[in-house]
């Protein structure tokens, strides 16, 4: 059971963008990830969580933007994105939930 509750520590939420939608088409799912996530990691977190094949697993690290509110600075949080790659006839839908 602890295992369980480590890959949905990685697996932070889905990414609903319109380029993410585009990349349903293409066998593509959109997540964002625990900062020290790896991609072996993220790939057994998805194949345990959503029960699918994994092909692919692309990472980027996005850096949070510097922000002003009534004149005072902040930042937003840095995140890691993950383009999972499902096989060939895999599906996850992200907005049904686990």
């Amino acid at each position: 059971m602890k295992a369980k509750n480590k890959h949905f520590d990685l697996l932070l939420k889905p990414v609903v963008t319109e380029k993410s939608t585009v990349g349903v088409e293409n066998n593509q799912v959109t997540f964002k990830v625990a900062l020290n996530a790896t991609k072996p990691e993220i790939k057994e977190a998805v194949e345990t969580v959503f029960g699918v094949k994994v092909n692919a697993v692309n990472t980027l690290r996005q850096q949070g933007k510097v922000k002003r509110f009534r004149g005072v600075v902040g930042k937003r949080p840095d995140y890691k994105k993950a383009i999972v790659t499902l096989a060939e006839g895999e599906t996850i839908d992200i907005t049904t939930g686990v």
